[in-house]
């Protein structure tokens, strides 16, 4: 057991380092996907709410094709065909080769999925905030825009948060993707390891208490997310609870 310790350690000696360095590869990857994905996933939504018919034919065009493929197979697609159409376009005006970087391209396709996904959440948010909201911020001289920031947007992430937190974790673990294209996160320095030691199932084994460790974490911080998004809710509902406190009996 000793020995099997002993690969952890940090240094030429063992994987330490690389285990290290290949989690935060896999964290800095998750948290650069999650704005962009939520982005993206609410333009769809308001998209598919939109009185134009081509914008609504858009979003839900998207959401079905990044539904429907396979995450690996996005993921290959954004990152060899970003490369072949940034090469030709780069054709017409030098003979410079230009490589597609691993890490922007696994956000990019990790994000076209997640805001597929994500705009679905929204969506099915949307519908639980009733119109009179919009009329009653449009009687007070709100245009659509201000609606949407200061009226809509704080009740739309109480009632999309649990979907999204869902979401999230699904994230952190489809990271692991862009390992087949040479990126060096948490599973490829696994795997690397693997090849070199002999030894893998301590290695994977090290890597599923990695990536639990890291969905343990994920759940703390989603649950203090939701209870700060939720206090408005727990104040009003301890409004009558005082006032009943404090009533005179007849």
């Amino acid at each position: 057991m000793a020995d099997l310790i002993a690969l952890l350690a940090p240094g030429p000696t063992g994987w330490g380092d690389e285990i290290l360095a290949g989690t935060w590869l896999t964290i800095r990857l998750a948290l650069a996907t999650l704005p962009f994905g939520l982005a993206v996933g609410l333009l769809i939504a308001l998209a598919k709410r939109s009185q134009v018919a081509w914008q609504r034919l858009l979003g839900e065009a998207f959401t079905t094709v990044f539904r429907g493929l396979p995450e690996l197979l996005t993921l290959f697609i954004v990152y060899y065909g970003g490369q072949m159409l940034l090469q030709t376009v780069v054709r017409l005006f030098s003979e410079r080769y230009i490589e597609v970087n691993g890490f922007v391209a696994g956000i990019v396709a990790l994000g076209l999925v997640f805001a597929a996904y994500a705009s679905e959440v929204f969506a099915s948010a949307f519908k639980g905030i009733p119109n009179g909201q919009w009329e009653g911020a449009a009687a007070l001289g709100l245009h659509r825009g201000q609606t949407l920031r200061l009226v809509i947007l704080p009740q739309l992430v109480r009632l999309a948060l649990p979907g999204l937190a869902n979401l999230w974790l699904i994230l952190l673990k489809d990271t692991s993707l862009v390992s087949v294209i040479a990126l060096n996160d948490l599973l490829r320095m696994t795997s690397v390891a693997v090849g070199n030691t002999k030894e893998p199932f301590f290695f994977y084994f090290v890597a599923c208490m990695i990536y639990l460790i890291m969905s343990i974490v994920s759940s703390f911080g989603i649950t203090a997310i939701e209870r700060w998004a939720e206090r408005g809710e727990q104040r009003r509902a301890m409004g009558p609870r005082r006032i009943a406190i404090g009533a005179a009996p007849s």
